[in-house]
């Protein structure tokens, strides 16, 4: 089994469902929650006007390897509705609103880089607030980036990113 990381993200319909279904769906494909952070609205990172998000992140148990959890994701976010755009040209793409979003952040302690598809630490995942405040929520004491060493365990506040109550 292996410790993984992954970030959630919602900014249409009920967000805070979305999050809850897939987590309970990656289960069903045996991915083992084992801690899951509160629930933060925050602002999109947009020049486009886009409506708020809800953000949380996990700590999951898996026998599946980082390629099989990635696609594990990407199948949940299908089956709740995400449609992602395909890009028309090479110029990167806005991101869009979308039900559901499931990054995978950390895959044990391995750095993985698979193409442009599968980059394990996930590439953003130290200069986004929205993901370092609620995965120090689940983080394992001592959780370091494993590239830079930066501590994972804890995250300053960030303005933009405000806890919000959980409806479960």
């Amino acid at each position: 089994m292996v410790t993984a990381y992954l970030a959630f993200g919602s900014n249409l319909g009920d967000r805070a469902a979305a999050i809850a279904a897939a987590i309970e769906r990656l289960d069903a494909l045996g991915v083992a929650l084992r801690a899951r952070s509160p629930l933060y609205e925050t602002d999109p990172v947009t020049p486009y006007p886009q409506p708020l998000f809800v953000n949380a992140a996990a700590r999951v148990e898996t026998a599946l390897s980082a390629r099989a959890l990635l696609a594990a994701c990407l199948d949940v976010e299908r089956a709740l509705g995400r449609v992602r755009p395909i890009a028309l040209a090479p110029a990167p793409r806005a991101p869009a609103p979308r039900e559901i979003d499931l990054d995978l952040l950390l895959y044990g302690s391995e750095v993985i880089q698979a193409g442009p598809a599968l980059i394990v630490p996930h590439p953003r995942l130290l200069q986004r607030p929205f993901v370092r405040i609620p995965l120090a929520d689940v983080a394992e004491r001592g959780l370091s980036h494993p590239v830079t060493g930066e501590p994972l365990d804890r995250a300053a506040p960030d303005p933009a990113v405000r806890a919000i109550r959980d409806p479960r």
